[in-house]
């Protein structure tokens, strides 16, 4: 180990961490929701776990790993150190020591507002705080690394960008639009109102506030997942890359496309006019093309590895990847849950199939199969990957690793699909109890709710062997030399409008612009309104 991968080290432990913790929480979440008498069941622990289990996997171990991920992969592929390597030591502090105020109110029971802490339920300060200096910590991350990136250009001039950090840039950027949104939020809504500074909340202006943030979240869990799919999985199954150019116009359609999107996660709201709602929903079916390309150009480079390794026939291809490496699996199994995932986006972002799914099962359904899957199963088989490369250990429990993804994979298909069932048969989320006393109409779901819960427990049992191949390695491996971090070759050359694609600055202009023209009128909108402000409530 050197002294270099001490700051990925220490991300990738707190991000595993909080994926264990998340994990306990949401197998007992699972077995509830499924009815069964336990004996700490409660509304209260119900809900506790609820906020716990999102905040810790959506926010916590997401945005720890990313980071991680981040530091250790763009001094590799830039080949020279990272910058400022300090701020960066002292951004890690900054996120961590915010996250544990956070989870310090989470669990003394000040805080089950759920990790999109929509008020009018009010959290105690601790809990917003901590969650700003998360993301303050955050913005230490990826100033270091774009100014990793400036000197490296400066160096280089004309050389065009690696294509793993022209990724991590396109991560950095996306989120820095994004949380300019969700930064609002918190200084000037959430926290003076949870200090008593203000009285009263706009909900409706909180909650549009949250979705320029919340749904290009979902981008930044994404896209470091696609530099894994770019420039490490199509080595790793023993191939090329099918075309480097394709992968940088994906990077690029993100910044660009990712954020004027979050009103369609408001299209039941009032307050906001519909044409308004219209334009986002335009412009999240725009979105779904860069996944499409991913989709395409990725099999494309899969089957350049089976062929490589002997296939001749149409699809026999396929069996000859080498599924039972932890990585190659864990990202293969991920795209087939993503692209389940992807249709059932497309239905939420409709104006009228939305009303149907609404605040149902089905919506939890789909989440589970996009970051529950596609970002967290290869983060996972990431992990299996990078650390060895990290601590200089082999890969402890091996077996495990390569039961795992296939376990998670089960796990996810009965857990998401009987949400996705049960959605459309009306059950609610966010419903400690769905059996509604024992109603009749609710008895209809009672079955598909115990299949849920039985994946939720093959979940478990997944992440549960995650951790210990991850303590595994990292307590017990053999050591040896640290093996190189080696990144995928284009089957050709980067043809020269490559340049194009590499004006980074230029794309982040047009995307700010047209975050502006999504949202200037309706915040306008909303500020302009009468208002009139809700009190904070407490759930217990």
């Amino acid at each position: 180990m050197t002294r270099a991968d001490r700051l990925p080290l220490a991300h990738i432990a707190v991000a595993v961490t909080a994926f264990g913790v998340a994990a306990c929480m949401a197998l007992m979440q699972a077995l509830s929701r499924a009815n069964l008498d336990l004996p700490f069941r409660s509304a209260q622990i119900y809900y506790l776990s609820v906020t716990a289990h999102g905040t810790l996997m959506a926010l916590v171990f997401t945005t720890f790993f990313i980071m991680g991920l981040g530091y250790a992969l763009v001094p590799r592929a830039l080949g020279r150190p990272l910058r400022h390597e300090g701020l960066a030591w002292a951004s890690f502090w900054i996120a961590l020591g915010g996250t544990l105020a956070t989870l310090t109110a989470i669990f003394v029971g000040k805080a089950s507002v759920l990790y999109t802490f929509y008020p009018p339920l009010k959290a105690h300060p601790a809990f917003y705080i901590g969650l700003t200096l998360l993301v303050v910590g955050s913005w230490g991350w990826g100033f270091s690394v774009l100014r990793t990136l400036r000197a490296w250009r400066r160096e280089n001039a004309g050389v065009p960008i690696p294509l793993a950090v022209h990724g991590f840039a396109t991560t950095i950027i996306v989120w820095f639009i994004a949380t300019a949104g969700v930064a609002a939020e918190m200084l000037f809504l959430l926290i003076p109102w949870s200090l008593g500074i203000e009285k009263t909340i706009d909900p409706e202006l909180a909650r549009t506030l949250f979705w320029w943030f919340g749904h290009p979240l979902v981008y930044f869990w994404l896209l470091p997942a696609y530099v894994i799919w770019y420039t490490v999985l199509p080595r790793a199954a023993g191939g090329k890359l099918f075309s480097d150019n394709l992968a940088r116009l994906v990077f690029v359609l993100f910044i660009v496309l990712s954020s004027p999107v979050g009103l369609h996660h408001q299209a039941m709201d009032p307050g906001i006019p519909a044409g308004w709602k219209l334009f986002h929903t335009f412009n999240t079916m725009w979105i779904l093309f860069p996944s499409f390309v991913t989709a395409f150009t990725i099999i494309a480079s899969l089957e350049v590895a089976g062929r490589a390794r002997g296939a001749t026939g149409l699809f026999n291809w396929i069996g000859k990847l080498p599924w039972g490496d932890p990585l190659v699996a864990s990202v293969l199994l991920a795209m087939l849950l993503f692209a389940f995932g992807g249709f059932g986006g497309a239905i939420n972002a409709s104006y009228g199939m939305n009303a149907m799914v609404h605040n149902t099962a089905w919506v939890q359904g789909h989440f589970h199969l996009t970051v529950g899957s596609a970002v967290a199963l290869t983060f996972m088989g990431t992990t299996y990957w990078l650390l060895p490369r990290l601590t200089g250990r082999d890969l402890e429990l091996g077996l495990l690793a390569k039961v795992q993804p296939y376990l998670w994979f089960a796990g996810m298909m009965l857990f998401s699909f009987s949400n996705h069932i049960t959605g459309l048969m009306g059950m609610p989320r966010r419903v400690f109890d769905p059996s509604y006393g024992g109603d009749a109409f609710a008895a209809k779901w009672k079955m598909l709710t115990g299949v849920s819960a039985a994946g939720g427990v093959l979940l478990f049992v997944s992440a549960a062997f995650f951790v210990m191949v991850v303590l595994g390695t990292w307590l017990a491996g053999k050591k040896r030399e640290q093996p190189p971090v080696e990144f995928s070759e284009p089957l050709e050359p980067a043809p020269k409008p490559l340049a194009l694609f590499d004006r980074l600055g230029l794309w982040t202009v047009i995307a700010v612009l047209l975050v502006l023209v999504a949202y200037a009128y309706p915040i306008w909108h909303l500020i302009s309104m009468p208002h009139f402000g809700s009190p904070g409530y407490s759930p217990f």
